[in-house]
């Protein structure tokens, strides 16, 4: 991968991520939750192995996908309430 290349990616993910700032705070919640949760490994008691993945994955996962569901909350939010206020707000003061 050269220099070029490297740069066109990172400044998409920048540009993705001003448009939807919930994708990397998703990303991040994520790898938190598993963190923790591989933290948490060697004091889980009695629980089976299996358990306690399973209950990270779905602590995970639930995380990412509340986070994509406030990024669509809020992009529809600017583009169905925000955007029409002010075209509305733009044809008021052209008249």
């Amino acid at each position: 991968m050269s220099v070029a290349e490297y740069d066109e990616h990172e400044s998409k993910f920048l540009r993705k991520a001003k448009e939807n700032p919930f994708v990397p705070a998703g990303m991040a919640g994520f790898c938190a939750i598993v963190g923790y949760g591989l933290y948490r490994l060697k004091s889980r008691g009695n629980t089976k192995m299996s358990v306690h993945l399973i209950h990270m994955r779905v602590a995970a996962q639930g995380f990412v996908v509340g986070a994509m569901t406030l990024g669509v909350i809020c992009s529809m939010y600017r583009d169905y309430v925000l955007k029409p206020a002010a075209e509305q707000k733009a044809l008021k003061s052209e008249q």
